[in-house]
């Protein structure tokens, strides 16, 4: 067993804290879906795309940063951990402290000084890395909301058009609108043919799709 000295060991039980923390963002609600009318998901699942849209603008945007980019994408939500998400709505009547949440959680772990510069960057939005990775958040936000438009919510394309307005990047205003013209299917149901008859089982000589056994 590696024997750990009494520095590196409280260190180590700081960043065990931090891990416990993220695992929270599990178990914490996007409140929005409570407005829109359908659908649930956590904050981890919503960071959890959000980082995959940022790779993804980050690749075609070329010439930045792409590291930054999915850190931010990454890290962007973490204070929710403390403060709960907190809709447009809420907004109009509550004041969170952000700045608090992630400096109290920085102030712990041996790395809080690169979170803390990172969500401050991702906040000032002033970086081109720090605008793909606010559009990749808001783009997050319109794939679910196709995907809900998708299912018949009609709620969903008021709330698009308004997340439309956010993008600050060409890039991430081309990728939107590509999303809003492919249905949310596609990827896997794009094949309309017999395999969703018989699932690939040879069909008998009436034409019937075999037992398989």
């Amino acid at each position: 067993m590696c024997r750990v000295g009494g520095t590196r060991e409280l260190k180590m039980q700081e960043v065990a804290n931090f891990l416990f923390e993220a695992g929270m963002l599990k178990r914490t609600p996007r409140t929005g879906h409570q407005f829109l009318g359908s659908g649930s998901e956590s904050v981890a699942e919503h960071i959890c795309r959000t980082v995959f849209v940022g790779y993804a603008l980050a690749r075609l945007a070329g010439n930045v940063d792409e590291q930054r980019v999915i850190k931010m994408c990454l890290l962007h939500d973490l204070h929710e951990a403390r403060t709960g998400d907190v809709n447009y709505m809420n907004k109009k009547y509550v004041q969170v402290d952000e700045d608090k949440a992630v400096s109290d959680l920085c102030r712990t772990i041996p790395f809080g000084e690169d979170i803390k510069s990172l969500v401050d960057e991702f906040k000032r939005c002033e970086s081109e890395e720090a605008r793909l990775a606010y559009d990749a958040d808001q783009i997050e936000l319109i794939l679910m909301l196709k995907e809900h438009k998708d299912l018949g919510n009609t709620y969903a394309d008021e709330w698009i058009a308004y997340a439309l307005k956010r993008l600050k990047t060409n890039i991430g205003m081309q990728l939107a609108q590509n999303i809003l013209t492919t249905d949310s299917t596609a990827w896997w149901f794009h094949d309309k043919s017999d395999w969703w008859v018989n699932g690939g089982r040879p069909t008998t000589s009436e034409g019937k799709a075999g037992s398989g056994v």
